[in-house]
């Protein structure tokens, strides 16, 4: 394991010297890398997140079952600590690219597939103690935000108000965004862009003093950092805006508790103060929305169990009644059912009811 390191460059070097040391000492080469699993996570009730447990596992190179893997680390790493040098950023794909390739004297690649280099990064991610984006490796732009925001970017002053249809799109590495001014009363962030084209559309940003955020379904880890940013830095009230389905409610308990596979960085990235804001089983009472209802598959039930099993869920009484409410309609449903009800019924009465009433649920 690399030491301590005041730089994602040292810490890569130190992981180097390692392995120099392992050898010169007759020494098999070896990563302990801490376990990213269920079984290695735990739940911290004080904290109220999901945080990466103790566990490590050996990677040693003389190892028929591990020697691709270390390889593939090292390889990450080489990749990782000559974009640090050069002072350039690679997407997750760019680093397939300049790591594929087929071992000398053999037939075999060092990656065959873009999943063996990402996780070969997570591992440096674990290794090194710093993300991906530290390390200049970024994911794929996939969002959108709006509101009374000015920041700096890369030495560029961005005005989130001014901007168009199409809004901000968020970088994977928001670490070194700069806040100028924010000028808003609470955020919310919706899984779905379709819907945030339709607040941005009746600039409900603008009406209601807020910041309006989204992604395209499961949050991005750019994102979820430029949320809890906002949360902290600027004590904004988070509000999350998902369907009525497992699958929306598992996105909130993402952002609030926390992921297994992003255990490891729980403190930049959960949002203790999230809030679900809808669509609840009371929405679909009070507004008609049965009709809207999409029948539930064998994988939404066995889906929404596991939610109901949580630990942070299973002894909250309110979360329990939506989930058995749910399972009773056997059936789900989507933010754009309200569309039913008119166009702009989303941002004319849904919205502002729900937060002016504080209708949702922590």
């Amino acid at each position: 394991m690399a030491s301590k390191a005041k730089n994602p460059r040292e810490a890569i070097e130190n992981l180097a010297k390692d392995v120099v040391k392992d050898i010169e000492k007759g020494k098999q080469p070896q990563f302990d890398v801490p376990i990213r699993s269920l079984s290695n996570v735990e739940f911290n009730k004080k904290s109220g997140t999901l945080e990466l447990g103790n566990k490590t596992a050996e990677r040693q190179f003389f190892n028929v079952a591990h020697a691709k893997k270390f390889l593939q680390t090292i390889e990450v790493a080489r990749v990782a600590h000559q974009l640090l040098n050069i002072g350039k950023h690679a997407s997750l794909r760019d680093v397939y690219y300049m790591v594929k390739r087929t071992i000398p004297n053999t037939k075999t690649d060092v990656v065959d597939e873009q999943t063996e280099s990402d996780k070969a990064i997570e591992d440096l991610e674990l290794l090194s103690e710093f993300s991906r984006e530290q390390l200049h490796i970024n994911a794929n732009k996939m969002g959108s935000v709006a509101g009374k925001v000015i920041i700096e970017d890369a030495g560029d002053t961005i005005d989130w108000s001014r901007l168009g249809s199409g809004g901000w799109s968020v970088p994977s590495n928001v670490e070194n965004i700069k806040f100028k001014k924010v000028d808003a009363d609470y955020l919310i962030y919706m899984e779905k862009a379709a819907v945030w084209e339709r607040l941005h559309e009746d600039k409900f940003w603008a009406k209601h003093n807020c910041i309006i955020m989204s992604s395209q379904g499961q949050t991005t880890r750019g994102i979820r950092r430029l949320l809890q940013r906002l949360s902290e830095e600027h004590k904004l009230p988070i509000y999350v805006l998902a369907d009525f389905d497992p699958w929306g409610f598992y996105i909130y308990s993402v952002l609030k508790f926390g992921s297994i596979n992003l255990a490891h960085m729980s403190e930049t990235m959960t949002l203790t103060n999230a809030r679900f804001l809808g669509i609840t089983a009371d929405d679909i009472e009070k507004y008609g929305l049965q009709k809207n209802f999409i029948k539930f598959k064998d994988v939404d039930t066995v889906r929404l169990k596991q939610l109901s099993e949580y630990e942070w869920f299973k002894n909250d009484k309110e979360w329990q009644r939506q989930f058995k409410m749910m399972k009773g309609f056997g059936a789900k449903a989507e933010i754009q059912a309200l569309s039913a009800r008119g166009i702009t019924f989303i941002t004319d009465k849904y919205l502002p009811e729900k937060i002016k009433n504080k209708e949702y649920l922590d």
